[in-house]
């Protein structure tokens, strides 16, 4: 069997997997956020934290939650750090420095999991599974709870209250993010991952000197940082390390689990407003272009442009021999099209269109299907501003889910799709400008300009991933790319849920023969062209300067 086909065939068992999952898995998670029922652990919890889990909220209120407990998540896992050369289990490492204490505290609790350090040299177990595991679950929540809420703007009428932020919170770990992710780990184990708190081992002797090698409680990390779209790893080496992902069949659930969430919550939206046709439709609009970026990148990856690359089969640098060319490249598209970030093999070596891929689906704002709960109310964004569009051609007052699309609306998704961008533009901008910046490039020219492009398109898109050649761990660096994370993360919040209590808010408009029909084919393709073109019109230039230039003269 060819490399070609082991790959189609890799991706044909994946979308089927998926689409088994699809319905059971969306209907449960409708059901989750649609009850009234609390369960006693739960009760518990509200009890604990002195919250009323039956008090509706108003956007403001929401996003008060929202915010707070953001914030005590950021100071404890800081200080979390800033002590561990104290606390047990730190396998003798010592505190981690203020910068970087301060971009990975922000990093876990945005969903981004951005690592400028060497996981298995730098975060003992305290810090790894009371600090950066917890926060893998709760950040991931966080996320779908916004998503819920902006839900719940459109199904609404008539009030402005958007559900409680603890319910839902809550109600994400307890009843999807620990079960499904508890499951996963007992399958990561038996297949091979490693779950210990053992210490520092010597292995052998390797170039005249051993290697060392510290174990973890890794499966059950990686299980949450696929599951949650955070993407952050153990082990340096991430996805690519054996610990984590041992063989093709983990590297093929490690891509399951990153994608069920994020596609069946369309399947929850079409449930909870009341038609489940516009959660297909979302749904196609997602499928397309992920099955059309994985396209196109196998094609970059298998081009075999040169002597070495015809002889190898394709381009194998800087990917494991155990999952190929094909499996790497469903990888790299599905971990930066959603918010994980997670690698299994280094996008720094990619060709240079392939890079460029990975670089343009975190452009897209990582819709399709996204992260936990961002892709579906990133998607959401795009589709109003597709109405807004369409309203236009026709000259007629734009309508979603018969809710009218009027200034205010617009203005919301204008502000939330132009944060993102303005963020890895001009934190890009500024690290070329000045003189100290540059130095930590690997690579000169058009490669090196992509690297710092990259890396600020990863923070400001809540992504993680690297390219894997710029030295992140300075104190500009650090500092900036923290701000881009909690900048890109809670900006763009506050307008999805100024944009939910809007549109609950409004009486339902009825639908008439000139209403758009936005469950059918046409305002997917409306849809998907839209995205691909505000995404190209934006990023264009800064493209051309980087992956571009340097995939036109390879």
């Amino acid at each position: 069997m060819g490399p070609v086909t082991a790959a189609v065939l890799q991706l044909v068992a994946l979308i089927g997997a998926l689409a088994l999952c699809y319905i059971p898995f969306g209907n449960y998670m409708a059901k989750v956020y649609s009850s009234d029922q609390h369960w006693r652990v739960e009760k518990w919890i509200y009890k604990g934290i002195g919250a009323n889990p039956d008090t509706e909220m108003r956007w403001p209120a929401y996003l008060r939650g929202v915010l707070a407990f953001s914030l005590v998540g950021v100071l404890f896992l800081y200080l979390l750090q800033r002590l561990q050369g104290i606390l047990p289990g730190s396998l003798g490492f010592s505190s981690v420095n203020p910068a970087q204490s301060f971009n990975t505290a922000v990093s876990f609790v945005t969903n981004t999991n951005w690592q400028s350090y060497y996981g298995e040299q730098t975060m003992g177990h305290v810090v790894q599974t009371a600090g950066l595991a917890v926060q893998n679950f709760v950040s991931a929540a966080v996320g779908i709870a916004v998503a819920v809420a902006l839900v719940r703007g459109f199904a609404r009428a008539r009030t402005g209250e958007i559900g409680n932020f603890w319910a839902d919170l809550v109600r994400g770990v307890i009843r999807i993010l620990v079960p499904f992710a508890a499951l996963a780990a007992v399958v990561l184990v038996a297949c091979g991952a490693i779950q210990n708190f053992s210490g520092i081992h010597e292995v052998g002797q390797f170039m005249g000197g051993s290697q060392q090698w510290n174990g973890g409680a890794v499966a059950s990390q990686e299980a949450i940082k696929e599951l949650g779209t955070n993407g952050g790893g153990y082990f340096n080496a991430n996805s690519a390390h054996p610990f984590e992902n041992p063989t093709p069949f983990t590297n093929l659930f490690e891509i399951f689990l990153i994608l069920i969430i994020p596609f069946a919550l369309t399947r929850t939206f079409g449930v909870m407003v009341g038609s489940v046709k516009q959660g297909y439709a979302i749904l196609a609009t997602m499928f397309t272009i992920w099955l059309g970026f994985v396209a196109l990148m196998m094609w970059t990856e298998f081009a075999h442009h040169g002597a070495a690359l015809q002889a190898a089969g394709g381009a194998y640098e800087g990917k494991e021999v155990r999952f190929g060319v094909g499996s790497s490249s469903i990888f790299a598209v599905s971990t930066t099209l959603t918010s994980t970030g997670a690698v299994d093999s280094f996008h720094s070596s990619f060709t240079g269109l392939g890079g460029g891929i990975t670089m343009l689906s975190m452009m897209l704002g990582e819709i399709a299907p996204g992260g936990t709960g961002s892709g579906l109310y990133g998607i959401l964004i795009m589709a109003i501003i597709a109405v807004f569009i369409a309203g236009l051609m026709v000259g007629r007052t734009p309508e979603y889910l018969g809710k009218k699309i009027g200034a205010r609306e617009i203005e919301l998704s204008a502000i939330y799709i132009l944060i993102t961008p303005a963020l890895a533009l001009v934190f890009t901008a500024a690290s070329m400008a000045l003189p100290t910046p540059p130095h930590s490039m690997l690579n000169p020219g058009a490669h090196g300009f992509s690297e710092v492009l990259y890396a600020f398109t990863s923070a400001a898109n809540n992504n993680g991933s690297a390219f894997a050649g710029l030295n992140a761990n300075t104190d500009w660096y650090n500092t900036m790319t923290g701000l881009a994370m909690l900048f890109g993360r809670f900006l763009p919040m506050v307008f999805v849920l100024a944009l939910a209590g809007s549109l609950a808010e409004q009486k339902p408009v009825p639908a008439t023969a000139g209403t758009l029909r936005t469950e059918k084919p046409l305002f997917t393709g409306l849809l998907v062209g839209a995205i691909l073109i505000i995404t190209g019109l934006t990023y264009f230039p800064a493209l051309a300067l980087g992956p571009l230039a340097e995939g036109l003269a390879s």
